[in-house]
């Protein structure tokens, strides 16, 4: 379907009113309006100058607790003061900086270098940006007013409990992370479903960029291991609001159950950190040796395989919490082996730096810089896997220069080197060479200089978290070193902001590729990305064809315009990048900023105890969702049309090949990984009881939740009928349409109201025993659950009585028989649980 090269650049212009067409479609907002923009160079822009505010807002921290730490007995901070400090500190970076610059850089670059116009849910970035960017803001601004979380980032019980934490610290981090974790899910959405099926044609799996590939696995691990933190926080906020005792021990709970779900997200989010930074060093090695990255699928595989053995390291932080011994044999061993996958991308960065041609220019001083460290940090990552020796290190400063070494090294210098490297994609300007270089010496060195001696303090006893120390311990020399080298720090991060600012407020020009990279997102830039989505045959299509510039500015590949006058991009299929079908995308609207404004005010005035406020913001945000959603799901107005080349697609598609479906099979294994977590959390407290149920509990008359299940399974089923049935255009048809989502919600509720009945007639207190929580918890994840149906349902039957609901736009309906499903499958599971685990061990 595409001339060869030759061909197709000897092919006549195209017409220059599909330029100018395209350039209205995607012309951005002015002025305040700007703040609507969806599309991901907007978007993309925003969320990198966010999450850089906070790397410097928690940067700041850092100074103020090593100047307190510069010498011994120090008083220009109290404990508390203290305590909040290295919490926020530790907060901010993980999860206000680290996750969200590499989802940043992503919504960024993902769409050039796949050659698409966008990411398939433009109005989902925005919500998942702005959502970060205002409840972020608000909960690091709790640091002004001393009601920042004091427990540590990690939030340990019992000392976040109410007993030892009653103040409102605690629940700014529970609730207050609430909608980080929204935004960094709702972002990984995206970008699965981007990467899968928005690539350019002919951009096979083992063609896409190595950044495509880090960021699938990263955001697949997001939608596996964020979901257990999600399920933490809640169980430690219900324990504090409603003395429900999952983590009391006197009450038949357990402190390790945190741990447990904590590290579960925990130890993987290090990798989430590090694997988009990988790809980025691969993307970048490549390029600077001028030659194509070594190892290619090798490297791609090396990826997968840090991404599968991550998950069995979370009690890579429990060495000393007394598990039993198989378990820290395994867990060390998964320590050890994950080094591997590691391993192998670090030979090929060498291997291909080696190759090719490589100067000393300021991104590659910074790659240089970062391989040096993340070794360092790599060595120690295999000390602490040895079981004796972190037993010794454990909660020293060893630790957290070991932290540091694979964090900062293994993320910050290669953000660095990609902010160098490309710089020239925002505005046509490369950063200062000279400035640069001054900038990595700076950081380089400052680094090396702030953590390197932490190692030697750990090594001597010092503990982590203490705010002062005597100076009989000599300790004394490395903490003034470590203060004086966080300073040099310092001093290199603004001398790179103040290059940066006098660089990017100069006039747009085109780059010109200064690299000479070989990928796509060196095209010439546009607000709608390239002129014409490209045709692409190799791993590095501007290498294979130089000319390939040119075509694409002449329109002579696929969908040179736009077909509806609006915004559109293809969609191609997951493993060999067909073209299926065109997809037509939102504009500008501010539908997105409404609905994550209303999120983080329900998780924020729920924190300073305003639930009536709250649950209005939470309203005000369904509300602004379903008015975007509204908008969407609209019949094609014509069924094919013509994407260049004289190759006609369909517009738009159903069932699995409709890039929404796909969203929402993300979103259920999201749910599902929450359910499993609290499956888990029952279970766990279930084999730690002495009697199981405990005494004082008791399970309802099995009647009840079966009757409850067989009614649920009975919804689901006249949701499939209806979903069926949607391909029925007559009145008739539509009419029982209704009929059949009105009875599958009505036995949904029933199901509801059985299940609660019975355990409330079997006198169920969740505040007597952890047991008890643990059956309350489900149920209450079972109505919550119910309720989203309601409002789903209601949702499809308002849009059926607006005629918006037909065999041409169906995708309302076959998402919520998703959901439905999924819902049907969790109440029977919870219930079997229930009623089977007591009998199990009994």
């Amino acid at each position: 379907m595409i001339h060869a090269a030759n061909d197709v650049a000897n092919l006549p212009p195209r017409p220059e009113g599909e330029r100018e067409a395209l350039e209205r479609a995607w012309e951005p907002p002015t002025g305040w309006r700007q703040l609507s923009a969806v599309n991901n160079t907007r978007i993309g822009v925003f969320y990198i100058a966010a999450a850089m505010l906070f790397f410097v807002l928690a940067g700041i921290l850092a100074l103020l607790m090593r100047t307190q730490l510069a010498v011994p007995g120090n008083g220009l901070i109290d404990a508390n003061t203290y305590n909040q400090l290295f919490t926020m500190h530790g907060t901010v970076m993980m999860f206000l900086f680290a996750v969200p610059i590499v989802e940043a850089v992503a919504i960024y670059l993902l769409p050039g270098m796949l050659g698409a116009r966008d990411l398939p849910f433009p109005l989902l970035s925005a919500y998942a940006f702005w959502a970060y960017f205002i409840g972020g803001l608000a909960f690091f601004c709790t640091i002004f007013f001393g009601e920042s979380p004091d427990g540590g980032w990690f939030m340990y019980p019992p000392l976040t409990g109410k007993e030892f934490s009653p103040g409102r610290g605690a629940d700014w981090w529970l609730l207050g992370i609430g909608f980080i974790e929204i935004s960094a899910i709702a972002g990984a959405i995206e970008l699965i479903v981007g990467i899968l099926f928005t690539r350019a044609p002919g951009m096979k799996l083992m063609r896409m960029p190595i950044f495509a590939w880090a960021m699938l696995v990263s955001a697949l691990m997001i939608v596996i291991a964020f979901p257990a933190v999600i399920a933490a926080t809640m169980l430690l906020e219900l324990e504090r609001a409603f003395d429900w005792p999952f983590f009391i021990p006197a009450r038949g709970g357990d402190p390790l159950l945190w741990q447990h779900l904590f590290w579960f997200f925990g130890h993987p989010e290090v990798y989430i950190i590090f694997l988009p930074a990988a790809g980025m060093v691969s993307m970048m090695v490549a390029t600077l040796a001028g030659t194509p990255l070594v190892g290619h699928r090798a490297v791609v595989l090396a990826l997968i395989g840090v991404g599968v053995v991550s998950f069995a390291l979370w009690a890579h932080h429990m060495f000393t919490a007394g598990l039993g011994n198989l378990s820290l044999l395994i867990v060390s061993a998964a320590s050890f082996i994950v080094a591997i996958p590691s391993g192998v991308q670090v030979f090929a960065w060498i291997a291909t730096f080696w190759r090719g041609r490589v100067a000393l220019n300021a991104p590659t001083l910074f790659l240089l810089g970062f391989h040096f460290i993340f070794v360092l940090g790599g060595l120690t990552g295999v000390m602490v896997a040895v079981l004796p020796f972190d037993w010794q290190a454990h909660d020293s400063y060893f630790i957290v220069a070991h932290l540091h070494y694979v964090l900062i090294g293994g993320m910050v210098f290669p953000v660095f080197a990609g902010f160098y490297y490309w710089a020239p994609l925002f505005n046509g300007h490369c950063l200062s060479e000279r400035w640069g270089r001054w900038v990595f010496g700076l950081m380089f060195g400052g680094f090396n200089l702030t953590f390197f001696p932490m190692h030697v303090a750990g090594m001597l006893g010092m503990p982590r978290r203490v705010y002062t120390y005597d100076g009989s311990l000599g300790w004394n020399a490395l903490n003034m070193l470590s203060t004086v080298g966080a300073y040099i720090l310092a001093a290199g991060v603004l001398l790179f902001f103040i290059d940066a600012f006098r660089t990017l407020r100069r006039p747009s020009t085109d780059h010109g590729n200064p690299w000479r990279a070989g990928t796509l997102e060196w095209l010439p830039p546009r607000e709608y990305g390239a002129r014409s989505i490209p045709q692409v045959d190799s791993a590095y299509p501007l290498w294979n064809n130089p000319a390939l510039p040119q075509e694409v500015e002449a329109g002579h590949h696929w969908l040179p315009g736009t077909v509806f006058g609006g915004r559109e991009t293809l969609m191609t299929s997951l493993r060999d990048a067909r073209p299926l079908h065109l997809l037509r995308l939102p504009t500008d609207s501010w539908w997105p900023l409404g609905a994550a404004a209303g999120t983080a005010g329900f998780f924020l005035l729920l924190t300073v105890s305003q639930p009536i406020p709250a649950f209005a913001c939470g309203v005000l945000a369904v509300a602004f969702i379903l008015r975007w959603l509204w908008d969407s799901d609209l019949p094609p107005p014509v069924a094919t049309v013509d994407v260049g080349r004289g190759v006609r697609l369909p517009v738009g598609a159903h069932g699995s090949t409709s890039h929404s479906w796909w969203a929402m099979i993300v979103l259920i294994a999201v749910d599902m990984t929450i359910f499993v977590s609290l499956l888990y959390t029952h279970v766990h407290l279930a084999m730690a009881s002495d009697v199981c149920p405990p005494p004082g509990a008791a399970l309802p008359a099995m009647r009840w939740p079966l009757a409850a299940a067989l009614l649920l399974a009975a919804s689901s089923g006249a949701m499939l009928a209806a979903t069926r049935m949607v391909r029925a255009s007559q009145a008739r048809g539509q009419r029982w349409l209704r009929v059949l989502v009105a009875l599958a919600m009505a036995g949904a509720a029933a199901s509801a109201a059985l299940d609660i009945g019975g355990h409330l007639l079997a006198a169920l207190d969740p505040r007597a025993q952890g047991w008890s929580a643990s059956v309350g918890m489900l149920l209450g994840y079972q109505a919550f659950h119910i309720a989203v149906l309601m409002l789903m349902g209601g949702y499809v039957l308002v849009r059926s009585w607006a005629g918006r609901l037909l065999p041409t736009a169906r995708a309302t309906i076959d998402n919520t028989g998703l959901m439905w499903h999924c819902v049907t499958a969790q109440g029977i599971i919870g219930v079997l649980t229930v009623q089977l685990v007591p009998r199990l061990l009994g």
